[in-house]
């Protein structure tokens, strides 16, 4: 028996989990949303009939947060400001926790000898080129932060425990951070972030050097 390429399965989990985390948002609206969304009783019997597997969407989500703990950062707009300087994927990552497919981001094999990874929604300087490395799960990859640059909280999502990181400024998803992986890096750490929440500036102080993409 032949099982298909790793990538390929990734991508396939990753669908899957897209579509179990679309039907339990429509099934979390109200009966008058419903029948706006189908109008016929026997189309919301076939959805309703529809089974949901929460394990795949919590790979690939997290938890929202609350107002109390956006307010934390120093850097601090409503939404309405974010969407007028962010592009509708990067909103989705950033602002809602979203998440990229796998081995699609600009920065997945992006690997350059010095510079920094800044937070795309408010330019502040995240990752030096030093902590990428190459880790194969198909999102950049980095073993440790600049100090003070990321923030951790607990993400309790679909009954399951795992560590958010975001940006110490603005409050950003950046993606989860995992430990005791066995990469042979200093920390024994995977910071699992999306390409999406990202920009590379070519000068190590960030902020001054020119754009660079894969």
């Amino acid at each position: 028996m032949r099982f298909p390429p790793f990538p390929t399965f990734v991508r396939t989990f990753y669908t899957l989990s897209n579509i179990t985390t679309t039907t339990s948002h429509f099934f979390a609206h109200s009966s008058a949303q419903l029948r706006a969304f189908a109008p016929t009783s026997n189309r919301i019997t076939v959805l309703k009939s529809m089974p949901t597997i929460p394990f795949l969407g919590s790979l690939f989500s997290s938890s929202a947060s609350n107002s109390k703990e956006m307010a934390e950062y120093p850097v601090k707009k409503t939404d309405d400001e974010w969407q007028a300087i962010l592009n509708k994927e990067q909103f989705r990552i950033l602002r809602e926790k979203g998440t990229e497919a796998p081995y699609t981001g600009a920065y997945d094999k992006h690997h350059p000898s010095s510079g920094v990874y800044e937070c795309a929604a408010c330019n502040a300087p995240l990752y030096k080129a030093t902590h990428k490395f190459k880790s194969g799960c198909g999102w950049p990859a980095y073993f440790d932060s600049i100090p003070g640059a990321v923030v951790r909280h607990t993400d309790k999502a679909h009954g399951m425990t795992r560590t958010e990181i975001v940006c110490a400024n603005c409050g950003g998803h950046l993606g989860h951070v995992f430990k005791g992986e066995g990469y042979p890096t200093p920390t024994d750490e995977r910071h699992c972030v999306n390409s999406v929440s990202l920009r590379f500036m070519d000068k190590e102080e960030g902020g001054g050097g020119d754009k660079v993409s894969e």
